[in-house]
């Protein structure tokens, strides 16, 4: 059985489970910064998993911490899970698929609550001369009014906190099932099913991140790693406590607090990605008290250009 760190993310922006914050990121962001009164992005909050392969996060976009926790699926104990809190309550007008909305309107995900997270789904207006993907964009009130000037099948991510300006990026094409993407583009699916995003793969030992303010973090229910938005703001070190997966630095993750020496009573702490090709891979880990770095992945079921990616937390 593949060995995973798994990432639980919460349905609210204090509780994580799995999850991304978007505008104010996701958090998701983990990253960028997000914020209900105004500002970029908002949360993302991934489901829970049974399979032990696949796990969610949150992210967090500015004003609030995210985290996520770090687990080991293989069966053999050790690590720990965050209990995923119940359903986000999401309230569906539209199939964000299907963009079954009216001719002249496309379904949105937003936050219906005045929070941070995407929760539902909405039909709004297209723009009348609307953005593409990859083109700058800019959002109305908030990184989760479900309002842009993208094109339909796409949104306004990645977006500037203090200006509402960001980039278009696509939804996932297919279905829920077989989720599509273009090539070196990763499929997330969070929040409930409410935000389906096609974003870039990355290298968690390189951080090669290219949109501005985003970080390289696992991609809920894939094996790979994608840029999500960075909302670690002052905090973010190495042991520092963490509640989404994107409240941590560049290069750290939010790990479940049993992997992490003195994060009793944290829902997790950020800690170092490391390098299992260093001539001493445990360099890399600035905790001590026992930390290693142990594998991400199984010997052997690594994706390709993935191998050397490892964690510094307490060995299971």
């Amino acid at each position: 059985m593949k060995r995973r760190w798994i990432f639980w993310v919460s349905a609210g922006l204090l509780l994580p489970a799995c999850g991304d914050k978007a505008g104010s990121d996701e958090g998701a962001t983990a990253p960028a910064g997000d914020s209900s009164s105004g500002g970029g992005g908002g949360e993302e909050q991934i489901p829970s998993t049974t399979s032990g392969d696949s796990g969610a996060a949150s992210e967090s976009t500015g004003d609030g911490a995210t985290t996520a926790a770090v687990a080991d699926s293989s069966g053999s104990g050790g690590g720990g899970f965050i209990t995923p809190p119940d359903g986000a309550g999401v309230n569906v007008e539209c199939d964000i698929w299907a963009q079954d909305c009216m001719a002249g309107e496309k379904c949105m995900p937003w936050a219906n609550d005045g929070g941070s997270a995407w929760n539902a789904t909405k039909c709004v207006p297209i723009n009348e001369t609307p953005a593409q993907v990859g083109d700058e964009c800019m959002v109305d009130g908030s990184g989760v009014s479900g309002i842009d000037n993208c094109d339909i099948s796409s949104m306004c991510y990645y977006v500037d906190a203090e200006t509402n300006v960001g980039t278009c990026i696509s939804f996932c094409e297919g279905s829920e099932a077989n989720p599509v993407c273009q090539p070196e583009y990763v499929c997330s699916i969070v929040n409930d099913g409410v935000l389906i995003l096609c974003r870039p793969e990355c290298d968690p030992l390189l951080q090669d991140c290219e949109p501005a303010g985003s970080v390289c973090l696992p991609a809920a229910g894939s094996e790979r790693f994608t840029c999500i938005i960075d909302s670690s703001l002052e905090m973010g070190a190495a042991g520092d406590a963490c509640e989404f997966i994107n409240a941590c630095d560049g290069g750290l993750f939010c790990a479940d607090a049993a992997g992490v020496p003195n994060c009793q009573g944290a829902t997790g702490c950020c800690t170092e990605f490391c390098d299992l090709s260093a001539p001493d891979p445990n360099m890399g880990c600035s905790l001590g008290n026992g930390v290693e770095c142990v594998a991400w992945y199984a010997d052997g079921e690594a994706p390709p250009g993935l191998e050397s990616v490892g964690a510094c937390v307490l060995p299971a």
